[in-house]
């Protein structure tokens, strides 16, 4: 399961610098609107110490890491929707997206450039939120005109469904994003297939001067009270200072940190974040060939998760060989957990726990 989070935000507030900070460099950040043409893509490993750990007990021939695909469109403006800017073109680019990563300019310098002319964070989240909410009315509209010929012949899930698509609709209309919509499940899951870009969950960026590392400031405030009445989590992170880090080497990059106070790169807390936000864990498997980590959601069944490997996993799941990971660390490995009687065999109703170590039984 590839995590795949877009990076929308106003020109100019630090998007494409964050995005070559967690992937190494490939997007243009300068300072002007739109200097981001095409949307960037890029693959960036989730940080996990956990990794090192297990690769220090089995010594295996490699190593993979789960990964977050990161995609950094044009900056949005005011009429983004209807063409504005480079418009529609790219807000097409979020709809396959998981989660959406909204960076927010929260620092003052007038050395860089707002499309505004002012610092309002909230201003810009409203002129995100609106051009996203406009987008997914134009989506429905069309949607409830298919759905309109179906109810002519008294279909009943098409009656019901246009319902549903005529309530999400007019609360739309009415300024209230999707994911701040009062939906039960069975409505939300009926609207899934439209993809609408404000029914996704959304992680707020603050992005400060390193004065106000770690904690943030007050633009900072007004986002974190924003983002607490929709369930949204907020990230403090300087662009500039996450940029610089990313060109260092590690000793440097330790010796910088420390002296700004901080225990880690801002970027691994992004990550994190965006974790926490979908409800994803991760479980391992651990052999002398390699140790690699796998993305799975909180509650999945042990068979689901064999899934993400491969689905002949799923099809024939026997039973998942299982060790905590605290346990595989403190007896010293596989061998040694067997002997302790920490391996325990789980069958398919078991959910899998973050950083469980794993190994599949299954018929072919």
């Amino acid at each position: 399961m590839a995590l795949s989070i877009g990076i929308v935000g106003l020109p100019n507030v630090g998007k494409s610098t964050l995005f070559n900070a967690l992937n190494g460099g490939g997007a243009e950040a300068a300072n002007y609107p739109f200097c981001t043409i095409d949307p960037n893509v890029g693959l960036v490993k989730v940080p996990d110490a956990r990794m090192d750990a297990l690769a220090d007990i089995v010594k295996p021939q490699a190593m993979q890491h789960a990964v977050v695909e990161f995609v950094d469109i044009a900056g949005l403006v005011e009429g983004a929707a209807s063409g504005e800017g480079l418009g529609n073109k790219f807000l097409a680019n979020i709809r396959e997206c998981s989660a959406i990563a909204h960076v927010v300019r929260c620092f003052d310098d007038e050395n860089v450039t707002h499309v505004a002319n002012r610092i309002d964070p909230l201003g810009d989240i409203e002129i995100i939120d609106t051009e996203l909410m406009l987008k997914d009315m134009e989506s429905l509209q069309r949607a409830v005109e298919r759905q309109s010929k179906l109810t002519k012949s008294g279909n009943k899930e098409a009656i019901l469904r246009m319902k549903i698509l005529e309530k999400v609709l007019k609360s739309l209309e009415d300024g209230i994003t999707v994911r701040r919509q009062a939906l039960s499940d069975d409505e939300r899951e009926k609207i899934t297939e439209f993809c609408l870009l404000t029914s996704k969950p959304v992680l707020y960026l603050a992005n400060v001067d390193d004065a106000s590392l770690p904690d943030g400031n007050d633009y900072v405030e007004k986002v974190r009270q924003f983002a607490q009445e929709e369930g949204a989590k907020v990230t403090v992170v300087s662009a500039q200072i996450e940029s610089e880090l990313a060109e260092m080497d590690d000793e440097s990059r330790v010796e910088f940190l420390q002296d700004l106070g901080l225990e880690e790169p801002g970027l691994n807390t992004v990550i994190r974040a965006a974790y926490t936000l979908l409800n994803l864990i991760t479980y391992f498997t651990a052999g002398v060939k390699e140790v690699r980590a796998w993305t799975i959601h909180q509650g999945d069944t042990a068979p689901k998760a064999a899934a993400v490997i491969h689905n002949d996993f799923e099809k024939g799941f026997i039973r998942a060989e299982t060790i905590a990971y605290d346990d595989f660390v403190t007896c010293g490995g596989e061998t040694k957990c067997k002997e302790a009687g920490k391996m325990r065999l789980e069958g398919k109703e078991y959910m899998v726990q973050d950083g469980d170590v794993l190994h599949f039984r299954f018929n072919v």
